[in-house]
């Protein structure tokens, strides 16, 4: 019980307590495992030239993680697939799709993608993720058991009481990963030598190119508009790190 109390005691990077209930290595076997299963199910792109500029600037944000992360041996690969998507894997996986290059039109716009998908990665969002439905559903559970005798009735509400329990706990955790995840990515792009403020005209394409129909409130991503938002709050110290390195002629040169 002891062990169990310590390991779900965890700090995201930006100083937000998490539950974390499950081993990183764990984590990092589930991230692996999933990998290769996508890359013997999606072929990776012949284009080399669009394969570098996406190791590129993968590799860029890989040298300003903390050195726990940094010191580790990424594998990217850029995927020959129309999804307008990237994700990073614990596990120290990066996956690109060649579709959002067509909507994150330079490298800074590609930098504040993995830079959000590493940033999901840092702060353990899969383990956390994971651990949260763990415990709302052993909670439901044992709230079940503890009700009284089997009925039509009692099925029907506890059925509403895991709805319920999705948007309250489950969808919201979503979107603050989501959301956390953009300030981690706007800080890591920043240190890396991208410009900040191509994060915003990321999402601006991406509003662009489709918008979702789903209330804020059920979905797991914040809307386009609340990103943005959030991310011109959180701008001013990132404008300045890039702009330092602007000043001194360090700033990414992939493509």
């Amino acid at each position: 019980l002891v062990s169990s109390a310590l390991v779900a005691c965890s700090t995201s990077p930006t100083g937000r307590k998490q539950l974390v209930l499950m081993p990183d290595s764990q984590l990092n076997e589930m991230g692996v495992a999933s990998f290769s299963e996508m890359k013997s199910s999606t072929p990776a792109s012949s284009s080399t030239k669009a394969t570098q500029n996406v190791q590129c600037v993968a590799d860029r944000i890989i040298a300003v993680l903390p050195d726990e992360y940094r010191n580790q041996a990424w594998e990217v690969v850029l995927f020959n697939d129309e999804q307008v998507n990237a994700f990073a894997l614990p596990g120290y996986k990066i996956g690109v799709y060649t579709g959002l290059l067509d909507v994150a039109q330079n490298q800074s716009q590609l930098a504040a993608v993995i830079g959000h998908e590493v940033g999901h990665v840092m702060a353990r969002h899969g383990n956390e993720r994971v651990s949260t439905q763990l415990a709302t559903n052993q909670a439901l559970a044992i709230g079940y058991q503890l009700s009284g005798e089997d009925s039509a009735t009692k099925a029907a509400i506890f059925q509403g009481l895991g709805i319920g329990a999705q948007v309250g706990i489950i969808l919201p955790f979503s979107r603050i990963h989501e959301s956390e995840a953009d300030v981690i990515g706007l800080d890591l792009m920043a240190k890396a030598g991208f410009d900040p403020e191509e994060s915003i005209k990321l999402w601006q394409n991406m509003a662009k190119n489709g918008s979702s129909t789903t209330p804020e409130f059920l979905s797991t991503h914040p809307s386009h508009d609340t990103r943005m938002k959030d991310l011109n709050a959180a701008m001013a110290t990132p404008k300045q790190v890039y702009a330092s390195l602007k000043s001194a002629n360090k700033v990414a040169n992939c493509y």
